[in-house]
């Protein structure tokens, strides 16, 4: 039943190495997945939000919605699923980073998520839009450097927005 699905995951993958993946870009995606690592672009947000007043409640939906998403994501999923990285599986991937953990979903695309989805929800639509648009940016920049499956990526997107769900409940309305 999975399989169709696995084998188009690969087949993308090798796609975007073959089609998309540009010796000029490489560095700018390097640098815009590099901003994920940890979530600190998203921590270091949250914690300049949490210092203004105005946006207090901002800076602690996107902690929140951070938190929840580390612990599905990080803590259960991956841990349950054990997906393997997929240049670990698919001998013509080159990827461009490595990660120690396993794949299944991206942490990077749950916490990127997660932290902007709050954000916007919370924040002028101006400070709100480039968030969502970095998070989709770096959600993307996984797939380009080969570290994550499209599904992984996906259900992450769908772990952060559930996150950001959750946290914008629990810290209640703007």
């Amino acid at each position: 039943m999975f399989q169709p699905i696995i084998e188009l995951d690969g087949r993308i993958l090798l796609f975007i190495q073959e089609f998309l993946r540009l010796e000029w870009l490489d560095p700018i995606v390097l640098a815009l997945t590099s901003l994920g690592n940890g979530g600190i672009v998203w921590i270091v947000l949250a914690a300049l939000l949490l210092a203004q007043k105005k946006y207090q409640k901002a800076g602690l939906a996107m902690a929140v919605s951070m938190l929840l998403g580390f612990l599905v994501t990080n803590v259960i999923l991956k841990n349950w699923v054990c997906r393997p990285r997929p240049y670990t599986v698919i001998p013509e991937l080159h990827a461009l980073v490595t990660a120690a953990d396993w794949s299944f979903p991206s942490g990077h695309s749950t916490s990127s998520i997660a932290a902007a989805a709050a954000m916007y929800c919370r924040t002028p639509r101006y400070l709100g839009v480039p968030a969502l648009a970095l998070a989709i940016l770096i959600c993307l920049s996984r797939l380009y450097v080969g570290v994550h499956y499209p599904t992984d990526v996906l259900f992450g997107i769908l772990a952060g927005l559930v996150s950001a769900w959750g946290a914008l409940q629990v810290t209640g309305t703007p």
